[in-house]
Formats: structure tokens, C-alpha cells, sequence
């Protein structure tokens, strides 16, 4: 939560970018039956560029949508769920490969590229609860240290490549997940020239411990990939991620019920003010089980699902490609609670939630579409 020192903060823009070539479920071979009636997925992006490229696009984007002025960006932070943590990538690859895996190397290769040259450069991998962690960090120690301006904006992008760390032969992890990466702008609620749409009342993220760890990564031989023209290759060796996908199930739906319920004792709002909900999007089957959890905890918000059908599970990406998705339908207190998978090998989810209310311009301009 933020603090009576520091800028009152929101989103004022967000932009997506959707890379160009979707692989279906026809595609998988020995797909179970029910994958798409549990998952809410019938395809996902792959995408050819890199992390960095990813998020070049999806800012790119923002600028063409929103018109910001790269000059007034104060802070980047890069968030990416798809990098190999050090500890693994050391056990796995050459030196050269897993200098590579370094999220801060990319989130420096991004601010170059955009150029970037004189703001602070901010990487999170917390997987698919990247992007509260990427909030909580703005508010907690990026914004004391930048002395944020009324005119400056952060800049939060999100880029998800977890298809180069996917095994497509694998029938229970193939088809989760998709490439996609965001871009969202933080002003100050006082900001004349970026105007906040939805200010930011909470953003946390933590480790909470569990029975057994639920992913891992495993080096593979002779791993099945897809093609742009449908068709498949194979790599001789590739370093994938594991997933116990039962667990996960099980532990996520308590997660984010939790993460949410821990906000608003934090802020001290109450549960019968929430009117959206918009969790992390792991999967029709885990946000309809999170529903039932919240609703048993008295949260009783609209809760939004079935945004998986044509990306899949994006990670990171979820939470800003909803709210983007939802922009002119999201009225009132907006709660998004996460989960995600512990670092490899750790018995351990990742939970995080973020707190946001429609601004009166907001309001008005949900009206004025109405």
C-alpha cells in the first residue's frame, strides 16, 4: 500500500501485443479430451521474436495507441516469467547460455532499445504473479528513490516466451501456455498529460509455503517444437520446465482467494465493495474454483473468466491483457489476485493481489460508451 509520502499512482493506458502466429489444439497430438473443457483454451501464440523483442512491440503499441512520449518515462520495469532462474540455468547450460537467462541483461536490452537511457531499470520474474510483484515494487521502492513528476510516467512491460522453454510432446504442459506482452503506463493521479483511469490502492506480493514443490526444470533429448507452417521440428536437447499440474490446481484457487481477502484487510476496505474480479487466468476450470473460494470468503464481485480461449495461460501478461480486455466495462473497486508456481524445486506458491478503483474520468467515459 502506498504511502501518505509518496504520489498517489494509477493506470492511465495499456496496450497489447499479440504476436502473429497462433497455434490450435489440432496441432497437439495426444491432447486429453477434456484439455480445453477444463483449460477454456482452444490456442496460443507463439511467438518468433525474443523477450526483448516482445516488449519492444508492446510498447510500440502503447505509443501508437496512447501517445506517450518516451521522454517522460522515469522507470521501466521489465517483468518476464519465461527466463531460467540462475541456480537452474547453471546447473543446465554452458556459461555462454546462461548469461542469457539473466532478466536483468534483458530488462537493460529493452531501456536500450527503446532509448532509454536515463531511468531506472527494474526486472521481476515471479512468474504468473509477476505483474503485482512489478506494482508492489514500483510502489514500495522504485517511486522513494525516482521522486516521480506530474508530467513522468512508470513503465511496466510484461513479455512472456514460455514456448522456448516448452515441451510439445508433453501432453499434460504442451498446450497451457502462450507468448504475449504487454505494456502499461503509471502516472501520478494528479497528471495533467497522462490522465489515470484506474488508481492503484494496493499491490503486494509472497511466498506462501506448501506440501510439495509443483515445478522444476528438466533438460530433455530430441523435444517435439512447432513450425509457423503447422508442421513440427525437434531440438537434440532442450531445458523445459515441469509442472504438477494437480497440485498447482488444487493450491491456486486458495491462493488468490487468499491473496485477495489479505488486501483487503490491508486496506481496510470491505468485501461488499469489490464489483470486479479479475484473477490471474490459469484456466477456466482454477478461476471457476477461486470464484467458489472467494464467494465462500463473503467476495461476491463479478468475477471474469474465459479469457484463456485464444492465449492460453500468458503468465504475467494475464493480469494486464484482462484489464485491457475489460477497459470500458471495469467500473468501480477492481481486485486482481494471482498465483503462481514457486521457484523451481521449492515447496512453495507465489500469491499476489492488486487493488484498483475507476477514476471519475473513467466513470464517465463508461458512461459516455454506454
Amino acid at each position: 500500500m502506498q504511502t501518505k509520502a509518496q504520489p498517489r499512482i494509477g493506470i492511465s493506458a495499456l496496450a497489447v501485443h499479440e504476436p502473429s502466429w497462433a497455434l490450435s489444439n489440432s496441432w497437439f497430438n495426444g491432447m486429453p479430451r477434456k484439455f480445453a473443457q477444463h483449460t477454456g483454451i482452444e490456442s496460443r501464440f507463439v511467438a518468433s521474436e525474443d523477450e526483448v523483442g516482445l516488449a519492444w512491440q508492446a510498447v510500440r503499441k502503447l505509443q501508437g495507441e496512447f501517445g506517450c512520449n518516451l521522454r517522460d518515462c522515469a522507470a521501466l520495469v521489465f517483468v518476464s516469467p519465461s527466463f531460467v532462474p540462475m541456480t537452474q540455468a547453471h546447473q543446465h547450460l554452458s556459461d555462454e547460455l546462461a548469461r542469457r537467462e539473466r532478466t536483468r541483461r534483458a530488462a537493460r536490452q529493452v531501456a536500450r532499445r527503446l532509448g532509454l537511457s536515463n531511468c531506472s531499470v527494474t526486472a521481476v520474474n515471479w512468474f504468473c504473479s509477476g505483474y503485482p510483484r512489478a506494482l508492489s515494487q514500483v510502489t514500495q521502492r522504485i517511486l522513494p528513490k525516482i521522486k516521480l513528476q506530474s508530467h513522468q510516467f512508470v513503465l511496466v512491460v510484461t513479455a512472456s516466451k514460455i514456448s522456448r522453454i516448452t515441451d510439445y510432446g508433453c501432453p499434460q504442459t504442451a498446450g497451457l501456455f502462450g507468448d504475449l506482452s504487454t505494456a502499461t503506463l503509471i502516472a501520478r493521479t494528479d497528471s495533467r498529460e497522462y490522465p489515470v483511469h484506474f488508481e492503484l490502492l494496493h499491490a503486494a506480493a509472497e511466498r506462501r509455503p506448501t506440501s510439495a514443490p509443483y515445478f522444476n526444470f528438466e533438460l530433455r533429448k530430441d523435444v517435439i517444437t512447432p513450425t509457423s507452417d503447422g508442421g513440427q521440428s525437434s531440438e537434440a536437447e532442450r531445458l523445459v520446465f515441469s509442472l504438477d499440474g494437480m497440485g498447482i490446481a488444487d493450491a491456486a484457487p486458495r491462493a488468490m482467494a487468499g491473496a485477495l481477502e489479505g488486501a483487503l484487510a490491508a486496506t481496510g476496505i470491505a468485501k461488499e465493495d469489490v464489483r470486479y474480479v479479475l484473477p490471474h487466468q490459469a484456466g477456466a476450470a482454477i478461476v471457476r474454483l477461486a470464484a467458489m473460494k472467494m464467494e465462500q470468503l463473503g467476495i461476491a464481485g463479478e468475477v471474469i473468466n474465459g479469457l484463456t480461449r485464444q492465449v492460453g495461460n500468458v503468465s504475467s501478461s494475464s493480469v494486464p491483457f484482462g484489464l485491457k480486455k475489460h477497459w470500458s466495462q471495469l467500473r468501480g473497486l477492481v481486485a486482481c489476485p494471482t498465483a503462481a508456481v514457486g521457484s523451481p524445486g521449492r515447496s512453495e506458491v507465489l500469491q499476489g493481489c492488486i487493488l484498483l478503483r475507476a477514476t471519475a474520468l473513467h466513470e464517465r467515459n463508461v458512461v459516455a460508451v454506454a
